[in-house]
């Protein structure tokens, strides 16, 4: 059966979803070549095949990674992801905090206030501050991004 090139649409969806592959070059099994229905452009689609060769086809971790493009610690991070979640795991999660874990409510008034107090006041002056009162490293363009995006909802 002769491969057929993504569709520009699918593609776009994959991308907004955060479930594009981004090495598609790198799945070299025969299966992502031949067929139609396989895509590697579709990532959760190349994690689970890579996993089901392992699990029914009984190929080596390192052979089944190299063959989907992946780490075999990225094999194993995929493997872990599926046995606690299924499908739904192999789902790339954003990296990084999830949430503004520094800038609390507490702190964000506390710059309010100072701020507000001493306009002149720069955001290097604030990190300090906010470092000395609550112990917490804030880096003055977080600040900076955060008293702007305060001003612009009022």
């Amino acid at each position: 059966m002769a491969k057929r090139k993504a569709a520009p649409a699918k593609l776009d969806a994959l991308r907004q979803n955060g479930t594009l592959n981004p090495h598609p070059e790198g799945v070299t099994r025969e299966l992502f070549r031949d067929d139609s229905f396989f895509d590697a452009h579709d990532v959760i689609q190349v994690k689970y095949e890579m996993l089901r060769c392992v699990e029914v086809e009984k190929a080596s971790v390192s052979q089944s990674a190299a063959w989907f493009g992946f780490s075999r610690p990225s094999f194993y991070q995929a493997q872990f992801a599926f046995a606690q979640s299924g499908l739904v795991g192999l789902i790339p999660q954003k990296r990084g905090p999830r949430k503004a874990h520094k800038l609390t409510a507490e702190v964000l008034e506390f710059l309010m206030q100072s701020r507000g107090a001493q306009p002149a006041l720069r955001a290097v002056e604030l990190a300090q501050m906010v470092h000395e009162r609550f112990g917490v490293p804030v880096h003055p363009r977080t600040i900076e991004r955060r008293l702007a995006a305060s001003q612009k909802k009022r």
